[in-house]
C-alpha cells in the first residue's frame, strides 16, 4: 500500500508540475488585495475562526491554487466557493494561494481526550491492517505538513470539523478531486471512531 501511495505521489507530481507553473508567479500583495470577498470566512490571515472551514493560512501554496482551479471548473463544489471563484483569472488564483500560503497558520484546538487522541495517532501512524486502512503518514508525513511537490497537503493544525467533513465527503463520493480515488478508498475503509479520532490527532499537531 506504501509503495503505491509513493508511485501515485511521484506519476501526480510529474503530471501537474507544467501546469502549476506555467504562468507567471503567485505575487502576495496582489493576492492580498484580492482577498477581501475571502475574509468573512477565512479571516484576514487565513486562519478561520469558524471549525466548519478550512484554515488556509500556511498551507502549500500549489495545493491552494490546485483547490480554487478546481472549485472554478466543478471539480470540487461548495455552495459559497464555486460562486466566489467563478470570475477570478488563473493569475488571480495564483496570487490569492501565494498571498495566503504566506501567513502563518494558527495552532489547532482539538477537544478530544487523551484515549480518543491516542487511537488517533495510532490510526495516522500505522493505519488498520485489518480493514485496509492506509496510515495518513505516508502522504501527509510524520508532522502533517503534507509533501508540496506532489500536492498533499498540510493537516497540521487544520480544524478537526472540517477535516471530518472532508473524509465524510470523500467516503459518500461527494468530493472527488482526490487522484488515483486515493482519499476516496482510505475514507471508505475507515470507521466513524477511527475518523474523529485522526482528525482530532491532526488538529493536535503544531502547525510550525
Amino acid at each position: 500500500m506504501k509503495k503505491l501511495v509513493v508511485i501515485a505521489a511521484a506519476t501526480l507530481a510529474a503530471s501537474l508540475s507544467a501546469s502549476l507553473h506555467a504562468a507567471e508567479p503567485g505575487d502576495p500583495e496582489r493576492g492580498r488585495a484580492l482577498s477581501s470577498p475571502c475574509v468573512a470566512c477565512h479571516q484576514t490571515d487565513g486562519n478561520s475562526v469558524n471549525p466548519e472551514w478550512p484554515k488556509i493560512a500556511g498551507k502549500h501554496e500549489d495545493y491552494l491554487f490546485k483547490q480554487l482551479m478546481d472549485y472554478k471548473w466543478g471539480r470540487r463544489s461548495h455552495p459559497l466557493m464555486n460562486p466566489q471563484v467563478a470570475d477570478l483569472t488563473e493569475q488571480n488564483m495564483r496570487d490569492l494561494a501565494a498571498y495566503f500560503a504566506s501567513q502563518e497558520t494558527a495552532p489547532g484546538r482539538p477537544s478530544a481526550d487523551d484515549q480518543t487522541l491516542a487511537l488517533g495517532k495510532k490510526i495516522y501512524f500505522g493505519g488498520n491492517l485489518q480493514t485496509g486502512v492506509a496510515a495518513c503518514v505516508a502522504c501527509h508525513g510524520p508532522n502533517g505538513r503534507g509533501n508540496p511537490a506532489a500536492l498533499f497537503p498540510s493537516v497540521a493544525a487544520q480544524h478537526a470539523t472540517y477535516n471530518l467533513d472532508q473524509l465524510h465527503q470523500f467516503r459518500d463520493e461527494v468530493r472527488h478531486n482526490d487522484p488515483s480515488r486515493m482519499m476516496r478508498d482510505v475514507a471508505g475503509r475507515m470507521s466513524e471512531e477511527e475518523m474523529q479520532a485522526v482528525t482530532q490527532y491532526m488538529e493536535s499537531l503544531e502547525p510550525r
